[in-house]
Formats: structure tokens, sequence, C-alpha cells
């Protein structure tokens, strides 16, 4: 008996190991991350070709090049929004690569247009796609056809590798991000459907800071300021310049654009500011270093408050903005004109209420004479959580790269589609899977020669590649 009870128990523990013996067999293959680059290099030089220069779009032809990938790697495409997307030659694109569904699946999302570019500026082609001195050149390099790449290559790697899925990952390609966003808006009106099971979606707007070859962090965009542009207008009596009266609009328009500008808008930390500040710390010593730890008891402080504040990106997110921008009157000298009207880029705070801050703006002119337009409807308030499965994915992966990096959480001071998938539920991050030199892209994104070195294309893809993996959860083998 004492024989015949040990051989149930070897048995027993033979089967009780076997469904990790089966796991183990399904290890993903390795991949051969040189090559990869190699590829994902030629790729991007091939879609940096496609003139997408917005207006007017052309994005088809991008969404095509992207689906003949997608189809050659058996990843099912669709273009679609051809007919609602305006002028004609415009589209969004979708994917999936399937998991098993047992997690809610992953965006990643990127918009195929780029802004105009000056050729007689660049040193090469914008649209040559030209591979040289270890970069890759072309309008869109940096913003953002080289993340679209990275997506798309990252991928088709953990497909290729057979690493298993929980969660599908979704490829979206946009249309006319960089005018109206009307890509994105048409795809989050229109195929709300395609979307109903995604957890998380990345695209632009995260900011790895990088100088001098030194890492100082990782950044993951969780917030936006909103867009609420203002067109000021006041109306007067035409005559002539040589005859000075007093229902002459220009005066009284730069009365109240004179108010505007020198009204300083309270200062305000929203938690992932909060978070953002006491990250950074670490990087100073002394006061600055106390000061930054706890933002919100130092901007009592006139000494930090102004230090803090004399920075223009620090101002920036801490604030609701006003920048005065554009300025309108007669178009010719002798002239006193029927009307004056200026400009205003505002900026709000992603918990700012846009009507608030409209009825605080025309108690600070104090004039029912000056009319305020809005010029774009704000989007929806943007500010994801950080204690996610994502988030804590994303920091493994960086730690992998730089054990003694760290992942904070810069606020944009611009716009993204991203608040347009927000107001889906879906908690949306800027990524960044590239370590580009801050003077590479300050020059480069809207400006000349934009380009992305060949070794960040390698780094890009394998860093995107870990966090999607680790993002599976625990039960898929690193």
């Amino acid at each position: 008996m004492p024989g015949s009870f040990a051989l149930v128990r070897r048995s027993l523990l033979a089967l009780s190991i076997l469904p990790f013996v089966s796991l183990g067999a399904q290890q993903p293959a390795p991949v051969d991350w040189n090559s990869l680059r190699d590829e994902t290099v030629q790729i991007l030089a091939d879609y940096l070709r496609i003139n997408t220069t917005n207006p007017p779009g052309n994005e088809l032809q991008t969404a095509l090049y992207l689906k003949r990938i997608l189809d050659r790697e058996g990843i099912p495409a669709q273009i679609l929004d051809t007919a609602e997307l305006k002028p004609a030659g415009r589209a969004n694109l979708y994917a999936r690569l399937r998991g098993n569904g047992t997690k809610k699946a992953i965006a990643l999302v990127h918009h195929m247009d780029v802004v105009p570019s000056d050729a007689k500026y660049w040193s090469v082609d914008p649209f040559a796609g030209a591979i040289k001195d270890g970069y890759v050149w072309g309008r869109g390099a940096l913003d953002m056809k080289s993340e679209g790449i990275a997506h798309l290559m990252a991928m088709i790697a953990l497909k290729r590798s057979g690493v298993p899925l929980n969660r599908d990952i979704v490829f979206i390609a946009n249309s006319d991000e960089e005018l109206d966003g009307v890509g994105a808006l048409t795809f989050v009106e229109r195929h709300a459907d395609l979307l109903k099971d995604v957890e998380y979606l990345i695209t632009e707007g995260g900011d790895n800071k990088f100088e001098n070859g030194k890492l100082a962090y990782y950044g993951v965009g969780i917030a936006e300021k909103r867009t609420f542009w203002q067109h000021v207008m006041v109306h007067g009596t035409p005559s002539h310049g040589s005859r000075p009266t007093n229902k002459n609009p220009v005066p009284r328009l730069v009365a109240a654009l004179d108010k505007i500008a020198k009204y300083e808008t309270p200062l305000h930390v929203t938690p992932g500011v909060d978070k953002y500040f006491r990250d950074i710390s670490r990087s100073y010593a002394g006061n600055q270093k106390q000061w930054l730890s706890n933002v919100k008891v130092a901007l009592n402080d006139p000494t930090a408050r102004a230090w803090i504040l004399s920075d223009v990106y620090w101002n920036a997110i801490l604030r609701n903005t006003i920048s005065l921008t554009g300025l309108h009157g007669s178009n010719k000298t002798n002239v006193i004109p029927a009307e004056a009207s200026a400009d205003i880029d505002i900026r709000l705070l992603p918990d700012a209420d846009p009507r608030e801050f409209l009825a605080t703006l025309q108690g600070v002119v104090g004039d029912t004479a000056v009319q305020f337009t809005q010029l774009l409807e704000p989007k929806t308030p943007l500010e994801s959580p950080i204690e996610t499965e994502f988030f804590h994915a994303i920091e493994r992966a960086a730690h992998d790269r730089d054990p003694n990096a760290f992942v904070t959480t810069p606020m944009l001071t611009g716009a993204t589609d991203r608040p347009t998938y927000r107001k889906l539920g879906i908690v949306t991050y800027g990524f960044d899977p590239f370590r580009v030199e801050a003077t590479d892209a300050q020059r480069g994104v809207h400006g000349n020669d934009e380009r992305l070195s060949i070794e960040n294309v390698g780094f890009g893809v394998h860093y995107l590649y870990d966090v999607l993996r680790y993002a599976q959860g625990p039960r898929v083998t690193p």
C-alpha cells in the first residue's frame, strides 16, 4: 500500500505541473532587434515619403500603405471614413491584433498628417525619406509618423514572436490632427463600437527629458490643457483718420486688451502636476528641492514663487494662460475702421470651467461693448489616473532600460486627439517611446530638418514592445 500511495502521489504531481510545462512550451520566440530596427527604418523612410501635408492631408495614401503592411503580416485592417472626411483623399485606418480576450484592449493611436514645410530651409528634401548620418530625415520624423511606425512594428513583433496576449492590440491611424482633429472626432462618432472594449489608449503627448546624452526622466502625459480660443471684437463708426472721434473702436479694444494682458490668473496645482514637481525635485538641491517637493506650499513663499514661475513651462502648467496673438484694425492708416478685433489663445487647466473663466475675463474687461466669440469648442477634460496596470507597465519597461530613472507626469500645454477618445471613458496616456535630444526636438517638431536617429528607432520599438508585453498581466511570460 505505501508503494501504491507513493505512485499515485507522483502521478498527481505530474498532472499538476502539466499546465506549467505546456505554458513553458509556448515561450515567445526571441526577437532579432537589430534586424527589426533596420526593417523599421526602411518602413519609416517609405512612410515619410508620402506627402501628407495638412492642408489638404492626402492621408488615404498613408492608410493604404499601412494596410499593405498589416495585410502582409496577417493582421486584419480596415480603411474607414473616406466619404466623411473632406476634402477627398482622406481616411482613417483601424486594425486589431487579437488576444484571448481575458482583459480589455489597448489602443495605439497616431495621426498621419503633418504640418507644412518649406524645402528651401531644409538640408534635405522634407519628403525624400533620407537615411543619412545615422538619422531618418523628413517631415513627420518626430511628429508623429515615427511613433505610428513604432506602434505598428511593436505590434508586429508581438505577433511574430508569439507572445500570448490577454489584451487585443488595436492600431488606429487618424487624419487631420494638425488642424481640426476631424479624423479622430469622426472615428469616435462613427465607430465607438470598435472601441467599446478598449481600456487604455496611447498617442503623442509624452515627454522624455533627454539632454546632452543623459536622461532626466521618462514622461507620461496623463493630462493636457484645453484650448479655449477667443475672438474679441469692438464695433465703431468708420471715418477719416484726420478727424479723431470717440467712435473709434481701436482705442477701446486696446484698453480691453491691456486689462487682459495685466490680469494674473490664479495658481492651481492639479494632481498630475503635483506628482511631476515632487518627482523632479530629486534632481535639485537645497531650497529648490524643498520647494518642488511641496509646490503648493512653496507658491505661498514670494521667493519660491518667483523662482518657480520664472520657468515658462512651469508657469503654464500651474495656471490658466492667456496669450494675445492676433490684432486687426484698419487696412489703411488714414481710415478709422468700423471694427477692431483681436485673437486670444487661452489654455485652461483640465479641471477649469470654460464658462466661469469667460465670465471672469468679461469682468476683468468691464466693458459690454467688447464682445467675445468662442473660436473652438473646448475638448473633454483630460486627466487620467496614474495607479493603473498600464502605467505600471510603462514604469517597469522604463526601469529595465534605466534602473535609476523615474517616470513622471508632465502636463501637455498643447493639444492632441487624446480628449476625443477620453470622452468614451478610455484611460488615455501621452507616451513617447523615443529618447530625443532636447535640441533636436525643439528644432525639428514643426521646424526644419526634422529627424530621428536610427538608434532611437530601434530603442522605441523595443521599449513599446516591452510596455505592451508587461501590460498583458502576470500570466504572460517575460
